[in-house]
């Protein structure tokens, strides 16, 4: 979002429709100019472009954590409530496995009491003491920085790979696409978004 108003007054012929939902997205079928996330399986005449690493970290605020034993391993995290969010597709949590820097991998237990099946409703919630939240680092960096939420078990995160932004491969592009795509991108090369995203 904070992209979108030096956009907008760049182009200020094109219309702007922003559609924010937690799934994958079929770009033809839907009607989709151009779609941002991670995971998302390449279909025929679709591209992407990397933006930025998909790292996943545990965070909670500091009266949830006040007081309790902190996890050294991942599989120490059964000590705490972790606020889960289910698949929409099998309705299951699925399990995270953490790595560190070194290349260590473990599997995260999870002692789930709370679940939510929004990403900002959990960040919400960890904001409010409610349990330890495992969510995008470039969406908590903030709140990291602040000190409104602190790292639970610092060196460790989860990879879900790349945030990627999404297009149709055609040479025919339509101009306004061809603007947001070209624009997001030296935007966020310009600002070094890969290197702060990283939660190495």
């Amino acid at each position: 979002m904070p992209l979108m108003p030096l956009f907008l007054a760049r182009y200020p012929a094109v219309t702007v429709d922003l559609d924010f939902d937690n799934r994958s997205v079929d770009l033809v079928g839907d009607g989709v100019d151009a779609a941002i996330g991670g995971g998302f399986e390449l279909k025929p005449g679709v591209v992407s472009r990397e933006l930025a690493p998909a790292h996943l970290v545990a965070v909670a605020s500091p009266s949830y954590l006040a007081g309790k034993k902190l996890p050294k391993t991942p599989e120490d995290m059964r000590l705490l409530d972790v606020i889960a969010m289910r698949s929409p597709q099998s309705g299951r949590v699925k399990p995270w496995i953490m790595r560190n820097r070194d290349g260590d991998e473990a599997p995260m237990a999870a002692r789930s009491r709370l679940f939510i099946n929004d990403p900002e409703a959990i960040c919400r919630a960890a904001l409010l003491g409610m349990g330890v939240a495992v969510l995008l680092f470039a969406d908590m960096s903030e709140h990291l920085k602040s000190g409104a939420l602190k790292r639970v078990l610092p060196g460790w995160y989860v990879n879900l790979g790349k945030i990627s932004l999404y297009f149709a491969s055609t040479k025919l592009l339509p101009a306004k696409t061809r603007a947001f795509v070209d624009y997001l991108t030296e935007s966020l090369r310009a600002q070094r978004t890969a290197k702060r995203y990283s939660a190495t």
